[in-house]
């Protein structure tokens, strides 16, 4: 469970603070060129977090200070709405988790996002999304969160239902540390409640 609190400082800028049983998670996102009809082909929004884990506990790590704690992300994410129906997304990401269990893993990552969206009805859409990891150890126990579900729109409420391979909601969280398996049946069922005030 995540309770997550949005604010837009302007039309192109907001921040989050989010709380789940995983991390607390800090993040900003900002619009650096929108897509423009007849002109700049795509959108291009800027995202950076700050995650702080939660599980690590400190009898398993005698040693562990706060700073071990923290995975920070930056992203880019460009997207197309190709039209009133169709958007695909490309994210290359970056990510430094300070503490990494595995010795062969390093501390910074990379990754590829691919993801879309097809609105087939007035209210409903159906999301897909994708990440690569580009540099995971070979020993690695994890692997690529794969997410599948609809959006359901009713005015001031979207209901967001989806099957995916993470049990991580934060970004830092799903792009490091997804242990599910869809070829071995390991999918989850995830529910999300947004509100717009």
């Amino acid at each position: 469970t995540q309770i997550k609190f949005i604010y837009g400082l302007t039309n192109g800028l907001h921040i989050s603070a989010a709380r789940s049983e995983y991390a607390y998670d800090f993040a900003a996102k900002y619009t650096l060129f929108p897509q423009i009809k007849e002109g700049f082909p795509v959108a291009i929004v800027g995202f950076n977090s700050l995650s702080i884990n939660n599980t690590l506990k400190e009898s398993n790590y005698p040693g562990l200070q706060f700073e071990n704690r923290l995975t920070y992300v930056a992203q880019l994410l460009i997207s197309r709405k190709f039209s009133e129906k169709l958007t695909l997304e490309l994210v290359p990401t970056f990510f430094h988790e300070n503490f990494v269990e595995n010795a062969m893993q390093a501390n910074s990552q990379y990754a590829i996002g691919v993801g879309g969206r097809y609105k087939f009805a007035k209210r409903w859409s159906f999301n897909i999304d994708y990440a690569a990891h580009l540099n995971r150890a070979s020993n690695s126990v994890y692997n690529n969160p794969l997410s599948i579900g609809f959006d359901l729109e009713t005015g001031g409420h979207v209901f967001q239902m989806h099957f995916t391979n993470s049990q991580g909601i934060d970004e830092a969280g799903f792009l490091g540390k997804t242990t599910g398996d869809w070829t071995k049946g390991d999918v989850f069922f995830g529910f999300n409640l947004a509100r717009v005030f």
